[in-house]
């Protein structure tokens, strides 16, 4: 064996080695915090769960049990800043967005979305897969498509090139419609600019200074959205669509 193939080996041990311990690291911290929420130990969870998104990053599963442990504590804007954090990574999750939905009610505004019900359903829709599984249905529509057309164009029979042509166009739709829907869930993944309202009760001014005029007050845990930034100083817009400013330090961004 070269020097230069035993150099590459050992380095290639090594950094398994490193990766295995790093794993090994993670899960036993992870085994803590749980146990730290089953003995009923919330803040100890809390702190365990957040420290373990410091040291290895963003999990769809750790930011759940984050926000289970500040529901218990009854930290309602931390509770949901991490359910949503959670969906963001795993917008398929049901018991997530029921614990969500949960620590929605105990919030004191009640936002009624502007879009409706078709928005709503669209929505709905959308967040039942991440991004990679919508790609995964785009491509298996599309490849099923791809053998109606075969089917359509070759066939001897013609019930079978009529069964080809409309099975066609509904895979066709779902093709399309599943890369729509890939392509919004990514866009949730990258711009990032939903926030939690993290003050127990703020006014929204009609401009980005104290003496702009009051146009109205929300309370922890309302999620808005970031239109713009000046300064300290944050627009935000509702689900109802009404608009206003906000200081940045009353804000915490999902």
């Amino acid at each position: 064996m070269t020097p230069i193939k035993q150099i590459t080996l050992t380095l290639l041990a090594f950094l398994f080695v490193a990766v295995s311990l790093h794993a090994a690291d993670r899960d036993a911290e992870l085994r803590s915090a749980e146990k730290a929420y089953a003995d009923g130990n919330y803040p100890a969870a809390a702190e365990q769960y957040e420290a373990l998104i410091k040291n290895y990053g963003d999990a769809a599963e750790v930011y759940y049990n984050l926000g289970n442990a500040y529901y218990k504590l009854g930290r309602i804007a931390p509770a949901i800043l991490n359910y949503e954090r959670a969906l963001v990574m795993n917008p398929g999750d049901g018991d997530t967005r029921f614990n969500l939905e949960m620590a929605r009610q105990r919030t004191a505004d009640r936002i009624e979305p502007a879009d409706g019900f078709f928005g709503r359903a669209y929505r709905s829709v959308q967040h039942l897969l991440s991004v990679d599984g919508w790609a995964a249905v785009g491509l298996i529509c599309f490849v099923a498509f791809a053998g109606c057309l075969v089917l359509f164009f070759f066939s001897k029979w013609m019930r079978l090139r009529k069964t080809g042509f409309y099975l066609g166009l509904l895979l066709l739709f779902i093709t399309v419609m599943a890369n729509v829907f890939a392509w919004g869930e990514r866009q949730d993944l990258i711009v990032r600019d939903a926030a939690i309202v993290f003050t127990p009760t703020v006014t929204i001014k009609s401009s980005p200074d104290r003496s702009g005029t009051d146009l109205f007050i929300l309370h922890e845990g309302t999620k808005v959205t970031i239109k713009n930034t000046l300064g300290e100083w944050r627009e935000i817009r509702l689900g109802d669509g009404k608009e206003g400013w906000i200081p940045r330090k009353d804000l915490e961004r999902i």
